[in-house]
């Protein structure tokens, strides 16, 4: 047990070393990443079937809270952070977090693969469709932002991830600059994962199935601490990078990525 642990361990800082970077420089939590991966992970220490998926789902939260901590420090830094747009989404992300997190323990284990498969596709979708989009909408009321919120804030705790996904593009969308979208997202994606993680803890201490050592409620902290280890470092380095890269190219690296994991997790 303790040596199957270990590998769990050290696979997750290569892990780690990928989420960061990529949280650097799309602006997301890294959850798009670490969700398959840990769906793959988890079973090596031994987790039961019924809990790898609810486990995946907490853990890649709690890990980026710290992952976009160190990534919106550097956006920033960088001068890539509009607060006046994090105040508007903030509410509805705060309160959606907690209800995502509601939502995916209710479902059955069997459909959370599909579900977080169903939500990249659709993300891959809208990224790619965004590309030819010209002009800008305005940004709308507050009342809609906080709606909007509310919204990213529960499919994102659903799927495990920090929120950027939605955010960047719904950001952009309303001609929020591509850079300072990844910026803006990277921090409300600190808020909206604590609120997710806070909920896996709550619904997760309600088991009434033991849970497995080395856990918080549905966080298992080797994996947590395995990903957080390294990818503190590699964000800075995926921040920078997303400042000197031209926008279409950003847009298109995000949209193929999606695309991706969608797929693997869906099929």
């Amino acid at each position: 047990m303790m040596d199957a642990t270990l590998w769990l361990f050290a696979a997750c800082l290569v892990l780690g070393s990928c989420v960061g970077l990529l949280a650097g420089l799309l602006g997301i939590g890294g959850g798009l990443l670490i969700v398959p991966a840990l769906s793959v992970l988890l079973p090596w220490a031994d987790i039961p079937a019924s809990l790898v998926m609810p486990m995946a789902l907490a853990t890649s939260l709690a890990s980026i809270v710290v992952t976009s901590s160190s990534s919106a420090y550097t956006h920033f830094r960088l001068g890539n952070v509009q607060p006046a747009v994090i105040k508007t989404l903030l509410p509805g992300i705060l309160l959606g977090g907690l209800i995502g997190s509601g939502v995916a323990d209710y479902l059955p284990t069997e459909y959370l693969p599909r579900v977080f498969g169903v939500i990249v596709l659709f993300l891959a979708l809208q990224m790619a469709l965004s590309m030819r989009v010209k002009a800008a909408k305005p940004f709308p009321a507050p009342v809609v932002g906080v709606m909007s919120g509310g919204l990213i804030g529960m499919v994102s705790s659903l799927a495990g991830i920090g929120g950027g996904s939605l955010t960047v593009p719904y950001l952009n969308y309303h001609g929020v600059e591509m850079r300072k979208a990844i910026g803006s997202a990277s921090l409300c994606g600190v808020f909206l994962a604590v609120a997710g993680m806070s909920g896996f803890i709550f619904f997760g201490l309600k088991q009434s199935v033991t849970l497995p050592a080395f856990s918080v409620g549905y966080v298992y902290l080797p994996a947590l601490l395995g990903i957080v280890m390294t990818s503190v470092v590699t964000t800075r380095y995926g921040a920078r990078l997303a400042s000197k890269l031209p926008t279409h190219i950003i847009k298109r690296v995000f949209a193929v990525f999606l695309l991706v994991v969608g797929a693997s997790m869906f099929f």
